[in-house]
């Protein structure tokens, strides 16, 4: 029999890196598809790319200061492959879809009173 720590232990959200890194002294975001212009940093280097002794163009930091920026999926890391693709949405994505799909119901519903 499982007890709650070992559900706590087995929880394990899913986490997507989005390439993207980000100053934890000045917030700074590093974007590797716009690079940085003012260090002379082409787009599309990445950051592993960048040299030693490259630093935060907004505080100075090192680029040791800087972290990957990860997207939590909604939903624990085993259930990703099951269902039809919902499972690996954030729960951003998972609410549009929701009240999206249930704003389109009401204007269905409410079409029938135009019917004559």
């Amino acid at each position: 029999l499982l007890k709650s720590k070992d559900f706590r232990a087995a929880e394990k959200f899913m986490e997507i890196d989005e390439g993207k890194y980000e100053c934890q002294a000045c917030g700074y975001m590093y974007e590797p598809e716009k690079g940085d212009r003012f260090a002379g940093v082409e787009p599309g280097t990445q950051f592993i790319d960048l040299p030693e002794d490259f630093s935060c163009p907004a505080c100075r930091s090192s680029k040791t200061q800087f972290k990957s920026v990860k997207k939590v999926i909604a939903g624990f890391a085993e259930n990703q492959k099951y269902g039809l693709g919902g499972n690996s949405l954030t729960s951003g994505q998972k609410n549009t879809v929701i009240f999206g799909l249930l704003s389109l119901a009401f204007l269905f519903l409410l079409s029938g009173y135009l019917l004559e």
